[in-house]
């Protein structure tokens, strides 16, 4: 009877823990466990590092850019000058555009569709955070004029319509900047520069026609829409400001009409 249930013992099965693979080698347990990795496999794994690494040193092409309109800065196939004033308008207000960097390559800019509808020695874009004499000469003394203006809305800021009224300079230059909300209170507070010229503000119901970039309310106007208003007034010219206001519809529709290409 004692030699029976030994044999009974030795032909039943050792358990096995669970997850354990019949044809498991001690290799293959020790991987489980987190022993040893064999000498093959972790060669292998430096050969995938190898060329991973070479794959980095390959060189990079370029990214192909599209042939773009050299007037509205947009891609030919979607070029916004048919949209716009056929000629520049004739202005006597020299115009600043203070550019935020992160604004320059912006698809859905208007700084360049401004720059397009005025004469070259009328608008000029400054792009940049910091300003100073130093290093922008031009921009220090045009801030130091009694005719300058600054756009920049404020409990400080002046009216424009009714500041030019009872100004004893009429204002010649107008500095508009452009960006985000953020980054234009950045550029304005930080600048001690525009501390010099007169801040104004507009003062109208004009909603924006620019609907194709989110905007806080429908108060607030693209950098286009404020330029527009400002030259009209100061200019004596609502024309300026409704052909604005109609390029821009003419624009949006574009924009939505070809957003697929």
């Amino acid at each position: 009877m004692e030699s029976q249930k030994e044999a009974r013992i030795l032909q039943e099965p050792v358990a096995r823990p669970p997850g354990a693979s019949r044809s498991q080698t001690p290799n293959a347990k020790e991987r489980q466990e987190g022993g040893p990795v064999p000498a093959a496999a972790a060669l292998g794994a430096e050969a995938d590092d190898d060329s991973a690494d070479r794959l980095w040193e390959l060189p990079v092409e370029p990214a192909k850019r599209r042939p773009e309109c050299s007037r509205c800065s947009r891609p030919q196939k979607v070029c916004l000058c048919p949209f716009l004033p056929a000629h520049p308008l004739h202005i006597s207000t020299h115009l600043y555009i203070i550019q935020h960097p992160a604004e320059e390559n912006k698809v859905l800019r208007t700084v360049p569709l401004l720059a397009a509808c005025l004469p070259q020695d009328k608008c000029k874009v400054k792009i940049g955070r910091r300003f100073s004499e130093e290093r922008d000469p031009e921009l220090s003394t045009v801030c130091r004029k009694s005719g300058t203006l600054i756009l920049y809305p404020g409990a400080e800021a002046a009216n424009l319509e009714e500041f030019i009224l009872d100004s004893p300079v009429y204002p010649s230059t107008i500095i508009i900047i452009d960006g985000t909300w953020s980054q234009a209170k950045d550029i304005f507070y930080k600048n001690s520069l525009f501390r010099h010229p007169k801040q104004v503000q507009l003062k109208t119901s004009i909603s924006s026609q620019y609907v194709i970039r989110m905007q806080p309310t429908n108060r607030c106007l693209s950098t286009l829409e404020c330029a527009a208003v400002a030259l009209s007034i100061l200019e004596k010219n609502n024309y300026i400001q409704e052909i604005s206001g109609e390029d821009m519809l003419k624009i949006t529709d574009a924009y939505w009409n070809n957003s697929h290409i």
